[in-house]
């Protein structure tokens, strides 16, 4: 048996007018969300078209298909997506004559799309994880709509049948989970390495921090709940009118302070050049469908939403550097101290659903900037009103080490060294590092 799509019923109308405007074909992705029984798309998105297209009444012909341009679509929509909301799939309206050769195009698509949007990933998918995506494709004559799903984890998946069911008001009843995550990361740039790339090092020291969230205790509504209880339990169930539009969970989000006991410690000591630093706060958003999600369910959603965002802000801000300065401003070999603002998150509200989009905005930017973006990107008009900037102000420190250390100071950090490497078997190595340091901070105390 096939997977089941639970569709809103306002895409129906949507894929039914791009079928009347388009010829000879149309490609588009569809946005929503995984769970165990069952999927849901809460939109549908058409590939914005190029600047050539736009001056010709009719698209090329389907051999011709633009398999970057829909991948780097694909990209740029994830970035506006809060958590727990993915690219689910590409669908295609076509033409009887392209019918027959739509449907390999799509499996190319689907699989081409996964691969771009998981080297952005600074996470995982879980073993359990849902990896089917699907294919819908739609004749523009006959309007007969047929879906299929492709294993993404399988470069050799076959299609398998899928069921495409329209429901009103299919987030009416979705929880949201919200939180404020305090961003302080401090990424060293090694001296060894003469010519940085600061969004190599950047992700590099992402990568880090996210296995930090990974690790993390949440408390949802100030509790600590156990991973596979429903997330709702206990809670009331409205019906009827009475039923709120969206059910909200605050979230708090405690990152542990060291390992377990059973994980042993190492230290490094390495000379550096200079560092990356990440300061600020970030505001981050999930959403979860309400057919009795498992808490499990609902954190790993927030946790990739915490991840992702500030990914994605760094991503925007060094494709900003390259855009206004050029290439060069993707390596660190200057001896000054650089600093640069991070792109706001907002929030915005879409018609037609319960659940927020977002996008990131720098102080320069205007409303329309913003507007037009979601009209390019999602298909979508949204009000000025709307859109919500949801924190304040968070930066990249980008610093070079300005003095090299004295005789005596090398002197020293040569013994710190060597007293980490014969400490770090006996699982003393903070005490050792403690100590040493100790020492440093008085002999330069009494020298002076």
């Amino acid at each position: 048996m096939g997977r089941t799509y639970l569709v809103d019923e306002g895409i129906g109308q949507y894929l039914t007018d791009l079928s009347m405007k388009v010829k000879p074909y149309v490609t588009g992705l569809l946005i929503g969300q995984c769970s165990p029984q069952r999927d849901y798309v809460i939109r549908a998105v058409r590939t914005p078209l190029k600047e050539q297209q736009q001056e010709t009444v009719s698209l090329p012909k389907l051999a011709s298909l633009d398999e970057e341009w829909i991948t780097t679509h694909a990209s740029q929509v994830s970035r506006m997506l809060p958590g727990g909301l993915l690219v689910l799939g590409v669908f295609m309206i076509a033409t009887p004559e392209l019918a027959k050769d739509s449907q390999n195009a799509l499996r190319k698509l689907i699989f081409s799309v996964e691969k771009s949007l998981s080297k952005r990933r600074l996470w995982k998918p879980a073993e359990e994880e849902v990896s089917d995506r699907a294919s819908l494709q739609i004749c523009s004559a006959t309007k007969k709509v047929v879906c299929r799903t492709y294993d993404v984890r399988d470069p050799k998946s076959s299609a398998k049948p899928a069921d495409w069911k329209y429901q009103s008001a299919l987030t009416a009843s979705w929880v949201a989970l919200g939180c404020t995550v305090n961003v302080n990361i401090h990424i060293p740039l090694l001296a060894t390495s003469p010519n940085h790339d600061l969004e190599k090092n950047t992700k590099n020291g992402l990568n880090r921090w996210s296995k930090q969230i990974e690790d993390s205790i949440f408390l949802i509504n100030g509790q600590v709940k156990d991973e596979d209880t429903e997330l709702l339990e206990g809670q009331k169930k409205f019906r009827g009118n009475t039923q709120p539009s969206t059910q909200f969970s605050d979230v708090k989000v405690l990152t542990q302070l060291c390992q377990g006991t059973s994980a042993r410690s190492t230290a490094t000591v390495q000379v550096c050049s200079g560092s990356i630093n990440l300061r600020g706060t970030v505001k981050c958003r999930a959403y979860i469908h309400s057919n009795k999600p498992k808490v499990k369910e609902a954190i790993q959603a927030l946790k990739r939403d915490i991840i992702n965002t500030l990914s994605d802000r760094c991503e925007i801000l060094f494709e900003d550097l390259i855009l206004n300065e050029g290439p060069q401003k993707k390596n660190f070999e200057r001896e000054y101290q650089e600093y640069h603002v991070l792109p706001q998150r907002l929030f915005v509200s879409v018609a037609g659903t319960s659940v927020m989009l977002s996008d990131y905005k720098f102080g320069d930017e205007a409303a329309e900037e913003i507007q037009e973006r979601f009209v390019e990107m999602l298909d979508q008009p949204v009000q000025a009103e709307d859109m919500h900037i949801a924190e304040d102000i968070s930066t990249v420190d980008i610093c070079p080490v300005t003095e090299s250390p004295s005789d005596t100071q090398q002197a020293q950090l040569t013994k710190a060294m060597l007293l980490l490497k014969l400490q770090q078997n006996m699982g003393l190595v903070v005490a050792a590092a403690v100590a040493v340091l100790a020492s440093i901070f008085s002999f330069n105390y009494f020298s002076d």
